[in-house]
């Protein structure tokens, strides 16, 4: 692996790392703001930042990149609305467990869109996260599916999308543009539905203002713009397993800032998904990418 990779990977367990926090701070901000309300302010305020930061490098996109980039906002859109309102119906831990179904879908999409065959350690690493996963944030499996579980479902399908595209945009593009392109299409989508769905927020508490702050600047603009450099030097594949520890970092605030115990069956998953994380890693690399 050269530094770019290492660097690449690195940015991705970080984001990660840095959207296991937002778990909490979402459900209290949802207790003031509805959910396109709270997405649509989020989305704006990170929007702003990146164009700002950004701006010389938007008039240098290409028209295919840009294309690429609405395409991916939209995409965005739609998981963080699947997702968000998955999490209305159904439990906070199926919520996370059920997102990360995108890392099994991840090299089977990436085939039927760019003919790319997964190879065996792909699909064994996939399939021991998503197993470490369910150890780590299921407490009585999946006696209770609901509409919030079917909706978190789908959520997965348009992550999956999304990451595989900014492999194929990503590289030698600027991660910044791109990333303040996906949030401008993301929060046109919210304003939508936040004037045609919900009414005014009133009576707001003025923590959830500091909350939304840091969902912006932090979970939004930053996370988003490592993911997308991350991305530049990470095989889909290897980018969607590493971000499945976006669910393990939130059990992990948990028991640190709020006490719930550390169980063997929390154990067991995080040993699964460390495995999951390291088969890609030091499996023998093909000598050219299978197609079909």
């Amino acid at each position: 692996m050269d530094k770019k990779g290492f660097f690449g990977r690195l940015a991705l367990f970080a984001t990660a790392l840095i959207w296991g926090t937002s778990f909490v701070i979402m459900k209290n901000t949802l207790s003031s703001l509805g959910v396109f309300w709270m997405l649509a302010v989020r989305f704006t305020v990170s929007a702003v930042l990146l164009a700002l930061l950004s701006r010389k490098k938007l008039g240098c996109m290409s028209r295919e990149v840009l294309r690429g980039s609405v395409l991916m906002g939209l995409c965005l859109a739609a998981a963080y609305i699947f997702q968000t309102y998955g999490l209305v119906y159904t439990t906070p831990g199926k919520n996370a467990f059920l997102t990360t179904a995108y890392c099994v879908l991840v090299p089977f999409m990436a085939w039927g869109i760019y003919r790319r065959r997964p190879n065996a350690a792909d699909v064994i690493a996939a399939v021991l996260c998503i197993a470490g996963i369910g150890f780590v944030c299921l407490d009585n499996g999946f006696s209770d599916v609901n509409l919030g579980d079917m909706l978190t479902l789908c959520c997965g399908v348009f992550y999956a999308l999304q990451l595989i595209m900014l492999e194929h945009y990503g590289p030698g593009n600027d991660a910044l543009a791109i990333t303040a392109v996906e949030f401008a299409v993301g929060a046109s989508v919210f304003w939508c539905g936040a004037l045609l769905f919900e009414s005014a927020p009133a009576g707001v508490d003025p923590g959830a203002w500091w909350n939304i702050a840091y969902l912006s600047i932090v979970c939004t603009a930053v996370c988003y713009f490592l993911q997308t450099w991350g991305m530049k030097y990470t095989p889909s594949a290897q980018g969607a397993v590493i971000q499945t520890f976006e669910a393990v970092f939130g059990v992990l605030f948990s028991v640190l800032l709020y006490g719930e115990p550390l169980t063997p069956r929390l154990l067991i998953g995080f040993a699964l998904i460390f495995v999951s994380v390291v088969i890609p890693e030091i499996a023998p690399k093909p000598s050219a990418a299978k197609t079909e």
